[in-house]
């Protein structure tokens, strides 16, 4: 069990701080932000299917999906939502999150407290739109579980400081095998060596404006098998 504790970002929005990594869920300058503008604008909103199966690699505070069935509510896109998450946050923590009251959607807390609540490791119909399957997993077991067709990735973890093999080719040929041609994989980190990283294991990477505070930020297309 990693500790963790509750830090108020600028924009005044609550995360999740790791001491013993030096390392927070969210950019200090705000969760919403830098979710919206990694995750959807740059991420959900490219992708033009009439359904999509995302592939999120860190559930972390759940926010990226709260947000994803958001817009699958609003779009009535059908989405198939698969998390990893090794280390999940407690009800407790989830509580102590203002996420719920953050977004213009009187369905928001409802819906945030629900998909935690949700069992790991069965697929939960959250509601018409937005079926969810979180995996309490380490993500290099990733090949092993049943995921497959992915469209989008939200590479979610942490920085490279706290967990560099996560920014290392192997784990993203695992992620690359998953995923259908033209399917994408955004990301906050446009590290170097990540890129070049992305870039052994078959992606074409793309530089593009980071959230606030970040200069750049990644997309990674998948255009071959």
């Amino acid at each position: 069990m990693l500790k963790r504790e509750i830090i108020t970002t600028l924009e005044g929005t609550k995360t999740l701080y790791i001491p013993d990594w030096d390392e927070s869920y969210h950019s200090h300058h705000g969760v919403l932000q830098e979710s919206l503008h990694v995750f959807i604008d740059n991420g959900l909103n490219l992708i033009d299917l009439p359904e999509i199966s995302i592939l999120e690699m860190g559930f972390g505070t759940g926010l990226n999906a709260l947000l994803t069935l958001q817009k699958s509510i609003e779009k009535k896109l059908k989405i198939n939502y698969f998390t990893l998450e090794k280390y999940p946050v407690t009800l407790e923590e989830v509580k102590k999150l203002n996420y719920g009251s953050i977004l213009d959607w009187s369905e928001a807390e409802k819906y945030f407290h629900l998909i935690h609540e949700t069992a790991w490791g069965h697929e939960m119909k959250i509601n018409e739109f937005f079926h969810l399957t979180k995996f309490k997993n380490d993500f290099f077991d990733l090949k092993n579980l049943p995921i497959q067709n992915i469209d989008l990735v939200y590479y979610d973890v942490f920085g490279a400081k706290a967990q560099p093999e996560l920014w290392e080719v192997e784990i993203f040929k695992q992620i690359y095998l998953k995923m259908n041609v033209n399917a994408l994989l955004t990301t906050y980190s446009s590290k170097g060596s990540a890129r070049r990283a992305m870039q052994e294991a078959g992606f074409e990477v793309e530089k593009k404006q980071g959230a606030k505070g970040k200069r750049e930020m990644v997309n990674a297309l998948k255009i071959k098998e």
